[in-house]
């Protein structure tokens, strides 16, 4: 199993969700978050005055699958949350060594 964590637009969660969901991928975790790349932040102006953003907001989704789906999951995730421009975020790819639900204590593939 592997976890992947996409750093996104918070203006594309909506589209990559429903891309997952309507490819059978309905559970998730979806964060806001606030970071920066090599953007290293934007220049803003209020009031005449100009003033760096550095930390800008973003969205951490998280959805742990089989390793056969991870392909297909991170194609969704690139095709939908790009824009072709620089701050589109980064996926991240994890082993899963285990999981337990905890209501049920069903343990790995039952558990997702």
């Amino acid at each position: 199993m592997r976890k992947i964590e996409a750093i996104i637009r918070p203006t594309k969660i909506h589209e990559v969700k429903d891309a997952l969901e309507e490819a059978g991928f309905e559970s998730i975790t979806v964060t806001d978050v606030k970071g920066r790349g090599k953007q290293k932040g934007v220049m803003q102006q209020w009031r005449g005055r100009k003033y760096c953003v550095d930390l800008l907001p973003k969205t951490k989704l998280e959805i742990v699958v089989t390793e056969e789906d991870t392909d297909m999951v991170v194609d969704i995730i690139q095709k939908i949350a790009a824009t072709d421009s620089i701050g589109d975020g980064k996926i991240f790819i994890y082993p899963v060594e285990k999981i337990i639900r905890i209501r049920t204590g069903e343990t790995d593939l039952d558990a997702l």
